[in-house]
Formats: C-alpha cells, structure tokens, sequence
C-alpha cells in the first residue's frame, strides 16, 4: 500500500512533523521509519534541551518564539493524546558574555532585533551583570546579552514522547526498521526501500535522519553538507557554587548551566571536525584541560570540582552556516529536508515540524517563512551565519 509520506528519522523532528501532518490532514498516510526506537545515541535524547531568543536572524527568533510559547503550553497544545502533563520548562534564561568592546556592539544590534521581534533581551555592562549574578568574576568583561524570559531548558524526552504519541493518536505509524535507499524515476521520489519490507511506495518522504542525513540524500546521488560532529558533556559537582537561579552561561571556550544541585558544561574541542557516526568515545581530557580554568577564572567559586558523570552527543552539523536545511529539494522536489540544525533542533522542531507539513499540504511556507532556510542557499553556497553558535 502507497504511503503519503514516509519520514526517515523518528528523533523530535521526525515526530513533530508526523504529528503536524496528522494534525493538519486527518487521515493522512503518515509512516515514521526509526532504525532505534530506544533513542540511546540520538541527538534528541542526548540534548542538552534548551531553548533561547538570542539569535541574530529574525527567522530563527521567529522560529524560537514559537517554540517556547509551544513547550510552556505543551499539555494544552497536544491535548490528552500527548500524555505528557508538563515539559517543566525552566526559564533562568541565557546570558552570552564577551570581553570586547566590538562583541559588545554586536550584542546591542541584535538584541534590537530581537525585541521587536517579540523577546526580552537586556544588554547589560559588567556592573549590571555583577550585581544580577554577584558569583560571576566581571572584571574583563564589556557587556553581556541576558534573556530574562522565553529562555531556559526543559525534558527533551517529554518533548519526544508528546509529539509521538499524539501523532500515533492521530494515525501515524512508527516502524522500528532501517532505511536503505531511495526510488527515483523521472525526477521524482517513488518509494523507500525498508529492511526487511522492501521498497514502499510514497508520495513524498521526509529526511529527518539527522546525523545520517547526508547518506540518506546520497541515495539519490545528491551531496549534502551536513557531518556528524562530536560533544562531551560534563556533570560536574562545585560545593561552593551552588546557584540554582543561574543562567545558561555562555562565555569564550564553554558553556554551562545549572542542573539540580550540580552543574552542566561543555566545550567546542579545538580542531573541531566530523567524527564517525558511530563514535560514542568521549574526550575526557576537555575538562581538566580546557574548560576548568576557564570556569575558574570567569567564576571563582568553581575552585573544588569534581565531574560526577559525562555523555556523548552529536551535532547535525551543517557545514556551510551552521542552521537549518529545509523543505524540498529542487533535484527531487517531493523529498523534504529537516536536516543540519547544529544544535538547536530541539527547540526549533515544534515550529520547523509545522513549517514542514504546511509545505508538504499546501505548497509553501506558511505560518513563518522559512524560504531563508530552504536548500537553495546551499545549493547556491551562500551561508546564512549566526554570529554566535552555541
């Protein structure tokens, strides 16, 4: 039997546009292909689960707005299908520092932006900063950008879990089992060849493959930019900074947030590159050192430390800008792409899951547009930057 569409990937963006498709167009043909419904290695369940306002295209604050007003009314949105009952967003906010006066310039343009777009981002001096957060060694510093709502972290498996089961609710199937390969005839996707069911006929398919995107597109022999790229994640334990009411704190060489009682912190390795997908092996020695001088010096307190646990995760990373790949790909325009999120998927999905399914329905971007991340830069090579990626 013809599916309507088949989604290779049954991460959070997977599943959201699962549920928006099934939403939006009872009695769609909606099947979900997941290689490891356990989500052990997936970028989902390995997340560090945040969401923020700060960022420095308007499309991606828009995306954002969305997303957080989503996750705080989550229970509501999804009704009693999602059995989730709250995703306990956090909001202490995210707090990017910079100890240069041209950052400091940066931060005040873009936080403009961002407010008229609907956030609530403060730019503040070293004073103000000091006096918020008295914990925080402020001497070098110029500026920093606050969030003093809209931004925080949240239960990236709830997140998951709502958005399957309300799409199964609804009608969409989720198949345990590997995708293989693509059928393309006269310029158009004709099916999806599944282990062990063979090829499966479909109207259009949706690659949410993450990690793995770029070898779901070169099935149909068409490059895509997007590598796995490797993150160690410490859980440290610093009896003399205990700050539950901290930020997401992002300084140059780390980032770090509270997390009951302990602490969250991770680096961008030097030489950072792509890595196997496969390759689960942290890197230890990125605490000892990298991050903790680092910490030590930005915050004092941060003086006895211990890492009581660490995982590995990977980023979807796109190698071209670092955001979002999306929506049909000219070569094959009824396979979908919801790729290259380096990152930030997870607090994009609840709007990039919508985006996708309203184009899928209805021929085009419609809630927000999101033609600014559509294939056609890449294919064109012109990078759409972030001017800070986290």
């Amino acid at each position: 039997m013809t599916e309507d569409v088949i989604i290779i990937g049954g991460g959070v963006m997977g599943a959201s546009a699962a549920y928006w498709l099934t939403k939006m167009q009872p009695g769609l043909r909606v099947l979900v292909v997941e290689r490891d419904p356990t989500y052990a290695r997936a970028a989902t369940a390995l997340s560090v689960a945040s969401v923020r306002q700060q960022f420095s295209h308007a499309v991606n604050v828009r995306i954002s707005r969305f997303g957080v007003d989503f996750i705080r009314n989550f229970a509501e949105r999804l009704g009693p299908a999602g059995g989730i009952p709250s995703l306990g967003l956090q909001e202490n906010g995210y707090l990017f520092v910079t100890t240069r006066e041209d950052q400091a310039e940066v931060m005040r343009e873009i936080a403009a932006m961002q407010r008229a777009e609907g956030a609530a981002t403060e730019v503040r001096g070293p004073e103000a900063i000091s006096a918020r957060f008295p914990w925080l060694n402020t001497e070098d510093l110029v500026a920093g950008s606050f969030g003093p709502r809209d931004e925080g972290w949240f239960d990236n498996m709830g997140l998951l879990a709502g958005f399957r089961n309300a799409a199964r609710a609804q009608g969409a199937q989720f198949l345990k089992a590997e995708a293989t390969g693509l059928r393309v005839e006269n310029g158009r996707l004709t099916g999806v060849e599944i282990k062990g069911r063979g090829l499966v006929p479909c109207g259009a398919a949706i690659n949410a493959a993450g990690t793995r995107a770029a070898a779901v597109m070169g099935w149909a022999g068409l490059p895509h930019p997007v590598e796995p790229r490797k993150r160690t994640v410490f859980v440290i334990d610093a009896p003399n900074a205990r700050h539950p009411d901290a930020p997401l704190f992002i300084d140059a060489g780390f980032y770090m947030r509270p997390e009951h009682g302990h602490w969250i912190i991770a680096t961008v390795p030097e030489g950072d590159s792509a890595c196997d997908p496969d390759d689960f092996e942290p890197d230890l020695h990125l605490f000892e050192d990298v991050i903790w001088p680092l910490v030590w010096h930005r915050a004092p307190g941060f003086d006895a430390v211990k890492v009581v646990r660490h995982w590995v995760g990977h980023y979807d990373f796109n190698t071209l800008d670092q955001n979002a790949i999306l929506g049909p790909h000219p070569a094959l325009p009824n396979l979908y792409l919801m790729s290259g999120f380096s990152g930030h998927g997870l607090q994009q999905s609840p709007a990039i899951g919508r985006g996708i399914a309203e184009h899928i329905l209805n021929g085009g971007w419609q809630s927000i547009d999101l033609s600014e991340l559509s294939v056609d830069r890449v294919l064109a090579g012109t990078p759409m930057l972030e001017r800070a990626i986290v």
